[in-house]
């Protein structure tokens, strides 16, 4: 892994959509290990699924990276996420922060780890769900 290998991992990552995820297989191995807090997929296969799924409803999706370390095989990529999905937030743009964590085999990603907040990306912009979660957060702060 080198610099080039992070930097084209964050190129694809800023320039994916629903039309190109082909592209997908340019930065992950055939082998990858994906995991969010919603779920855990296996093989690029079932990533590019995931993805798609993903990318269904939503009007558009835009990352932001922050900051970089690597070291050896391994990367962690900071980063700001906007996205837009008709159905969450009355349909306006929600930012999440979050952290990737990366590890490479052959010039791929082969283990890829997101850590976000999945109430501030998903539940609190659920009609409902989202005002008691918001309840509950505000209770705890307490």
């Amino acid at each position: 892994m080198n610099q080039s290998d992070i930097n084209q991992f964050i190129q694809t990552y800023q320039s994916l959509n629903k039309d190109n995820l082909a592209q997908l297989a340019d930065i992950y191995h055939p082998d990858i290990n994906f995991i969010d807090p919603l779920h855990q997929v296996e093989g690029l296969a079932e990533l590019t699924g995931y993805f798609a799924s993903l990318y269904q409803n939503l009007v558009s999706c835009e990352f932001e990276i922050q900051a970089q370390l690597w070291q050896a095989n391994q990367a962690a990529l900071y980063w700001q996420m906007q996205y837009q999905h008709a159905s969450l937030n009355g349909g306006k743009s929600v930012r999440v922060d979050g952290c990737s964590h990366l590890k490479f085999t052959d010039g791929l990603v082969i283990y890829h780890r997101d850590y976000l907040d999945a109430g501030a990306m998903l539940y609190e912009h659920i009609p409902l769900l989202g005002s008691a979660i918001r309840f509950v957060k505000k209770r705890a702060s307490q």
